[in-house]
């Protein structure tokens, strides 16, 4: 058995994992920069041989981690990112091939009660500009009756920005993708928990604004607690 345990599971890339790895690889060997347009869906897809949903879930999740930003008009494109920091993240966000979503939950609140303290007692006028404006986008898109799966977790990362730990942050860029994944499969965010996420933001960010930790704390843990139960029915 000894020798047996030497050996490892063989990872098997899905589409999306090889389109991320080579728009990645593209980015690092500095072929694209920020600012630099990326091809159209249709040109992609004929180029590598994938369906567009591929190509449309691998910019989803690659602008979700800031590194691409699709613009109005303008068509998708290569934000200014830490290239060094892109590529260990990435790695790292793709090795989780089948996540145990009662861990990502868990391992997710015990970040968002210390990022938001953080953010709390740290917090900038800019910080506090930057989530108003991820809180109103939310908003938006809610009102709109269109999904806001994304807005919802921009709001939070930038809480995590706010509380000034460039490891949270990373952490949480790690595990808030296949969160969000697994949200969407199973139906999480339905419809009829958008108003009672609104109010739960805004006091959120009321606790930040105030300087208040032990709300902020407070505020956060009732917010992430159905999220929690329902992760912990999945056992």
């Amino acid at each position: 058995m000894e020798l047996l345990e030497n050996f490892k599971a063989i990872e098997v890339e899905t589409p999306v994992d090889k389109i991320i790895r080579q728009i990645r690889g593209l980015i690092v060997a500095g072929y694209l920069k920020p600012g630099d347009k990326l091809p159209s869906e249709r040109k992609l897809s004929e180029k590598l041989g994938v369906g567009r949903t591929y190509i449309r879930d691998a910019i989803k999740k690659l602008e979700f981690l800031g590194i691409l930003n699709t613009l109005p008009q303008s068509g998708v494109v290569i934000n200014g990112v830490d290239i060094s920091a892109m590529e260990g993240l990435l790695s790292n966000v793709m090795k989780i091939e089948k996540p145990d979503f009662f861990s990502l939950v868990e391992t997710r609140v015990m970040m968002e009660k210390f990022s938001v303290q953080q953010a709390a007692m740290r917090r900038t006028n800019e910080d506090l500009e930057k989530l108003n404006y991820a809180l109103e986008a939310y908003e938006k898109k809610v009102k709109q009756g269109v999904p806001a799966e994304n807005e919802d977790f921009t709001f939070h990362l930038k809480i995590a920005e706010a509380g000034h730990n460039s490891v949270i942050k990373t952490m949480m860029l790690i595990i808030l993708p296949d969160i969000l994944s697994i949200y969407r499969r199973e139906n999480v965010c339905d419809d009829s928990k958008f108003e009672k996420t609104i109010k739960e933001h805004h006091m959120i960010m009321e606790a930040i604004k105030n300087q208040d930790a032990a709300a902020a704390d407070l505020n956060m843990s009732a917010h992430l607690k159905d999220v929690l139960n329902f992760s912990k029915s999945k056992l």
